[in-house]
């Protein structure tokens, strides 16, 4: 006799008009915003990028709570309502906002039992819990873990990375920016507690080493840990300097380099030197 297999609570129809709902919402969020929303100072903090966010943690955590036995739709729609305040609310009460949102449309829906309704309300108002995930409910924790791996590996070496455009910074000071991705991958490798949110950590986690040694290997400044300054002599007439006189014109500002390699880390291969990589039992690189 074979697994019945439980039909979703959540049509399809229902769900696109929920996202629907979500982005429209953060778009009058920024647009409402004389200043133009709580994170203008950085583009890519827009409705465009917050709902592209929550797609991605849709994703990660529907992956999580179909592989650890989580009541799917319940962490699919709270991934999908979980960012919902956060151009319109300030950070340390964004979730309890969302939580509001989020009850107030889910009772507009028909058919939705109230029980589907607390419990999803429930993780979007945890869903910044700081404590241990083990404290949690199997839903919360998919989404609190989904959350936190969107902001590592490639998609956290190229958001950071993008932030030192705005910032003015040059490729020089690309190291410590993806070294920034590396702790913040480190430590949720750490938080995280099922066994598929491990796999996707370590996975992204490996991606962004990989990165941090391909740049290391192409930008010799980085390697060797110092700023070279050119400071023209403005006595110098002669705008055609030899090599002599460029080598008395430069300084050198020497700072500590930082090691990438974490001891306590498995090792892993660089795949342009070697096609044994360990592959994840659990997440592809698709």
């Amino acid at each position: 006799m074979g697994v019945k297999i439980k039909e979703s609570a959540i049509s399809d129809t229902e769900f696109e008009r929920m996202q629907q709902f979500v982005y429209d919402y953060l778009a009058a969020s920024v647009e409402g915003d004389e200043d133009g929303g709580r994170m203008r100072w950085y583009p890519w903090h827009s409705a465009e990028y917050r709902f592209n966010h929550i797609q991605n943690v849709i994703e990660i955590a529907t992956t999580i709570a179909d592989r650890e036995g989580a009541a799917i739709d319940v962490v699919r729609v709270s991934a999908l309502f979980h960012d919902i305040s956060k151009l319109e609310a300030n950070q340390e009460v964004h979730a309890e906002e969302g939580a509001r949102v989020t009850r107030e449309y889910l009772q507009t829906c028909d058919n939705l039992p109230q029980s589907f309704i607390d419990e999803v309300c429930q993780s979007v108002a945890e869903h910044s819990y700081q404590g241990p995930l083990s404290d949690t409910s199997l839903e919360t924790q998919s989404l609190i873990e989904a959350d936190i791996l969107d902001k590592i590996g490639a998609n956290g070496t190229v958001l950071i990375l993008l932030r030192m455009g705005y910032e003015s910074r040059t490729h020089t000071d690309a190291a410590e920016m993806v070294d920034r991705v590396l702790e913040r991958g480190r430590n949720a490798k750490e938080r995280v507690v099922s066994d598929t949110a491990e796999s996707i950590a370590y996975q992204r986690l490996k991606r962004v080493k990989w990165f941090r040694e391909w740049l290391e290997s192409e930008v010799p400044a980085m390697s060797m840990g110092a700023n070279v300054e050119f400071t023209p002599d403005p006595t110098k007439a002669d705008a055609h300097t030899t090599h002599g006189d460029i080598d008395s014109d430069i300084s050198v500002a020497t700072g500590t380099d930082t090691d990438s390699t974490d001891t306590n880390e498995d090792t892993d291969t660089n795949p342009d030197t070697n096609n044994t990589n360990p592959v994840d039992t659990h997440i592809s690189d698709g």
